[in-house]
């Protein structure tokens, strides 16, 4: 048993008794099948906080000679396959997490060399008897192992792609990294299974796209890991259950990825978070900062931050991914930052539309934090004071919420009033503080028609008001309010208990002014 070379099981231990533990070990039957194949080569490519540690750790407990799992995954999924006991504890495990060899590494040879010299310690340790060409070759040195063992070596690499993050803009590091990582992969057949994980996929970096022998599977093509990508629906669904949470919320907080093999994915870190604290919050914060998202989105592309304000106010923008190069420092136009966002977690991919957008309320926090603090002139104050728009509807200011949706409007130069959808996309961002206690309908069917926007609130704030909002262009206010009557726009909400508000807003093309009406609505 060695810290890198058939590691113990103590780290997976750890996550399986803890207080939230989700079952993820259906990944095992799937590195099994690929075992010794020509798939054998995977790379998962998640953001932070979407357990790709606890896999890694997961695979290395059931595949490692340096344990015996077996009662760790007793009562696990994985312990119901057929082939549970013929793969368990029975390779020469290699487990390597690169982010520790470069954190403590002046350089990338002085890194590599450290790495090949850990490993190959643990080696000549753990065989001594066997006959070895070069004992200071690491490859050549695996290689008599296996011809003298015939146990075959399975390798796992966490944060592989870290190189590319921390050392962006020095290509000849990243080229020296990938020779190794080809050197070490490449045509070994006493190799069985290979297992990286990372944010980024493999690098498109010129020859060195030679790492070709991997499968990736990533946030815009999972495969058939999708499933243990992030918490899936029914898992959370039972974790609120058990845990006495509100299901409606940890969906509106943390759901939002989407994959057709499995729907509706959570992010794990921040369910776990809000389980652990009994509260939903924004819980993403604690391992970045969203000062690193305000540096993407204030490229100077253009069409960017006309995208990043749609998808602020809920829509979803059309996306060109092929041309993305895997790294964070090449970007020729704004679906390069679009597609590396996706990546790191900041946007969901909806394959079918070729589209992206903002996944939940936490992630759009932090867009709107970013957004705040940059020099977006009117766009980043009416953002700042959606709260007192909000303020005015419930007090019934008129004034004050037309005053809020010109301040949306001014700085929002790709929306042209022609029509009710544009007026929409500026009272989202007017309204943007609504999102913390109102469950939000854009045209939602109610009576003989749509009502425009419908604000609900959340069972945990049934004090406020709903409201439904009826927006136009050259005609009036108080013809919205009439609308929202004639069409019985409030039947969908018979079910309601509690105030609701009618509020009618109309934009003048000549005056380039918004006016304002609000209404109480009483129920016959």
């Amino acid at each position: 048993m060695g810290v890198y070379l058939n590691p113990d099981n103590e780290k997976f231990f750890q996550a399986v008794n803890s207080d939230v533990y989700v079952d993820k070990t259906g990944l095992i039957a799937h590195a099994n099948k690929m075992m010794r194949t020509l798939k054998k080569y995977l790379c998962v490519s998640r953001p932070r906080r979407f357990g790709k540690s606890i896999a890694a750790d997961m695979l290395t407990a059931y595949y490692s000679k340096g344990c015996d799992s077996r009662e760790l995954f007793a009562g696990l999924q994985i312990a119901e396959n057929e082939n549970f006991e013929k793969h368990l504890n029975q390779y020469n495990v290699v487990f390597l997490n690169i982010q520790e060899f470069l954190s403590r590494s002046g350089s990338m040879g002085e890194m590599l060399a450290n790495m090949k010299h850990a490993v190959l310690w643990e080696l000549l340790e753990e065989y001594p008897d066997c006959r070895y060409y070069n004992n200071t070759d690491l490859i050549r040195s695996m290689q008599d192992v296996y011809q003298y063992t015939k146990c075959p070596f399975i390798i796992i690499m966490d944060e592989w792609d870290c190189i590319f993050r921390v050392h962006r803009s020095d290509k000849e590091a990243q080229g020296q990294y990938l020779d190794f990582l080809r050197d070490f992969f490449k045509d070994k057949g006493y190799i069985y299974l290979a297992y990286m994980t990372g944010i980024l996929p493999v690098k498109k970096y010129g020859t060195h796209s030679a790492l070709n022998m991997f499968t990736e599977y990533s946030m815009l093509e999972p495969g058939p890991l999708a499933p243990y990508v992030g918490f899936t629906e029914g898992e959370v669904a039972g974790l609120c259950q058990r845990y006495d949470m509100d299901m409606a919320e940890m969906k509106n907080w943390y759901d939002g990825y989407w994959f057709e093999e499995v729907g509706s994915v959570y992010s794990p870190r921040s369910v776990v978070s809000s389980l652990e604290f009994r509260r939903f919050n924004s819980y993403w914060n604690q391992t970045e900062t969203f000062e690193a998202l305000q540096i993407y989105i204030d490229m100077n592309f253009e069409g960017l931050r006309d995208n990043v304000l749609s998808m602020i106010a809920g829509e979803r923008v059309p996306v060109n991914t092929g041309n993305f190069t895997n790294d964070m420092v090449t970007f020729r136009d704004a679906d390069d930052v679009l597609t590396l966002l996706v990546h790191l977690g900041y946007l969901g991919y909806d394959p079918a539309h070729k589209s992206v957008f903002i996944p939940n309320h936490e992630i759009r926090g932090e867009f709107v934090n970013s957004v705040a603090v940059s020099g977006w002139g009117e766009v980043s104050r009416a953002l700042k004071h959606s709260v007192d728009t909000l303020w005015a509807i419930w007090n019934q200011r008129a004034s004050i919420v037309a005053e809020g949706m010109e301040q949306a409007h001014f700085e929002t130069s790709h929306i042209q009033y022609n029509d009710e959808n544009a007026l929409s996309y500026t009272i989202s961002l007017a309204l943007y503080a609504a999102r913390d206690f109102y469950t939000v309908y854009r045209e939602l069917p109610t009576g003989k028609g749509f009502a425009d926007m419908v604000y609900v609130p959340k069972k945990r704030f049934g004090d406020k008001p709903a409201f439904v909002v009826e927006l136009k262009w050259d005609k009036s206010a108080e013809g919205a309010i009439a609308q929202i009557r004639q069409r019985q726009y409030c039947k969908s909400l018979e079910d309601y208990v509690g105030n609701l508000l009618l509020v009618g807003v109309n934009y003048d093309k000549a005056t380039r002014a918004h006016t304002c009406v609000i209404e109480e609505y009483r129920k016959e």
